[in-house]
């Protein structure tokens, strides 16, 4: 008798057809069209899972530049200064303390300027 693969081959496309859940067309219930669509969004979710750091990234850099003109100093200088001063601040964390606490972004670059 030979071996037919029915539960397993069922259980592989349902668990295709689950992810592909919400989509239009026969791309929901269709099996074929469901298996292109999902490995597609796989692979956009995991690009952008990086974009989203990279993205994150350019904006705290653009908060911080904003928040470090108005001390009187580039973004590249404060970075260069803090490095200098050796104070280990990273970048998510600087553009925080710019919105949120002004005053003392402004204690860490005076710090980063004299260095």
């Amino acid at each position: 008798m030979r071996v037919k693969k029915g539960v397993k081959a069922r259980r592989r496309r349902n668990r295709i057809l689950k992810l592909a859940k919400g989509y239009r067309g026969r791309r929901k219930n269709c099996y074929k069209r469901a298996n292109e669509a999902v490995e597609r969004a796989l692979d956009y979710a995991s690009r952008d899972r990086m974009q989203r750091k990279r993205d994150f990234r350019r904006l705290w850099i653009v908060r911080i530049n904003a928040a470090a003109r108005t001390v009187g100093l580039s973004y590249s200088k404060l970075i260069a200064g803090l490095a200098k001063a050796k104070i280990g601040l990273d970048r998510k964390v600087l553009s925080d303390m710019a919105i949120a606490d002004p005053s003392g972004f402004a204690a860490v670059a005076n710090i980063a300027k004299a260095a």
